[in-house]
């Protein structure tokens, strides 16, 4: 009889850990390329994520499923297309930049998986979408931010835009800082248009130069970005030089040089000043990890689409109902992360706060932040 009872026990034990299993998550995110600096950098913040809570609560594991998309719009399409029908994900949280997002959802939408964006901020990026959600904030947002906050705390009363025709991030935020900027009481001299690859800008760099705005707002990304900045300042240009996010990455600064001193930019996290106890824990275990505690916004960001994620998981009877999944991301409110407070509504947008960083010393430093 003693016998049995131990075998029956032996037999639940066996039986209870054969339910726990694996659960995947997709990241279609650029590793190379032109852009691999924002899927890198974020790609860190979910494998971090990833170290701390490798586990459900229920006893499943997290698994990881990372594909390079190059950056490029049909490679993110193909990666996601594997990453649901071979890889059999349950959510994806990528891809980084606006148009390639936009791929995922389109494909992610029909298969009912839900998508977590760290950084695609186009405010009509969820239009139409029910299983896209994101926890950066939105070009609207870190727009207009930037645009008071040039106006109220720079005194500046004109300013050129240098905008992406090619690019709906540029097109959005573009549009947002010429809003309040306007509203505000500034004046938009000239708007100065450049294409995605170009290398030559000296004829934008003349102009910036005559013009002799008080502000420049390139809301590019930052390989050219770079390049116009330092092309600027060859020939004189004193303008202040503002960007949106997409200069948030120590590359731009690789690319800039000296010439990206005193540059300033929108951001979601400042690593000098943690946030919410999660940072300081996020913070604490990456220090150990790497050897020290400066971590770019995009890892932040890339570490709460993973946590955030996984507490929908946690609160779903079956993790991998990835519908079930999609509902509480979108019930998400006031949720602790790395790089602060977020609440997504039923439309998947975020709620949250804006840091304006300038670089002094060839470091990215605090400057000012904007609360909603």
């Amino acid at each position: 009889m003693k016998k049995f009872s131990v075998l029956a026990s032996s037999l639940a034990l066996i039986s209870t850990f054969g339910y726990a299993k694996e659960i995947a998550i997709g990241l279609p995110m650029p590793i190379t390329g032109a852009i691999a600096a924002y899927g890198q950098t974020a790609y860190e913040g979910v494998k971090m994520a990833n170290i701390l809570e490798p586990k459900l609560k229920n006893g499943d594991t997290i698994k990881l499923v990372l594909v390079d998309t190059k950056g490029d719009k049909i490679e993110t399409a193909t990666a996601t297309n594997r990453l649901i029908s071979s890889d059999k994900v349950v959510g994806i949280i990528g891809a980084l930049t606006t148009g390639n997002t936009q791929q995922v959802l389109g494909i992610a939408e029909e298969k009912k998986i839900p998508v977590i964006a760290p950084a695609a901020t186009a405010d009509k990026l969820f239009d139409g979408k029910k299983f896209g959600a994101r926890v950066c904030f939105m070009d609207s947002f870190q727009g207009s931010a930037f645009a008071a906050f040039s106006y109220d705390k720079l005194n500046a009363k004109t300013a050129v835009l240098v905008v992406d025709q090619a690019q709906v991030y540029s097109l959005g935020l573009a549009k947002a800082f010429e809003k309040e900027f306007k509203q505000k009481g500034g004046k938009v001299v000239k708007k100065l248009n450049i294409t995605s690859g170009d290398k030559d800008f000296k004829a934008v760099a003349a102009q910036l130069k005559s013009l002799n705005a008080d502000v420049v707002y390139m809301p590019i990304y930052h390989p050219e970005a770079s390049m116009i900045v330092r092309q600027a300042k060859q020939v004189g240009v004193t303008s202040k030089f503002g960007s949106g996010d997409g200069v948030a990455n120590q590359t731009f600064i690789d690319l800039g040089g000296e010439a990206v001193n005193d540059y300033m930019f929108t951001d979601t996290f400042d690593y000098t000043r943690p946030p919410t106890k999660r940072s300081e824990e996020f913070l604490a275990a990456y220090e150990k990890e790497k050897g020290n505690r400066e971590i770019a916004s995009f890892t932040a960001l890339g570490a709460d689409a993973y946590f955030i994620m996984v507490n929908a998981m946690n609160e779903c009877a079956d993790p991998s109902d990835s519908v079930c999944v999609n509902e509480k991301i979108h019930a998400t409110s006031n949720f602790e992360g790395v790089s602060g407070v977020i609440s997504i509504d039923a439309s998947g947008n975020a709620t949250r706060s804006v840091v304006i960083k300038e670089i002094k010393d060839l470091k990215p430093a605090y400057k000012d932040i904007v609360n909603p």
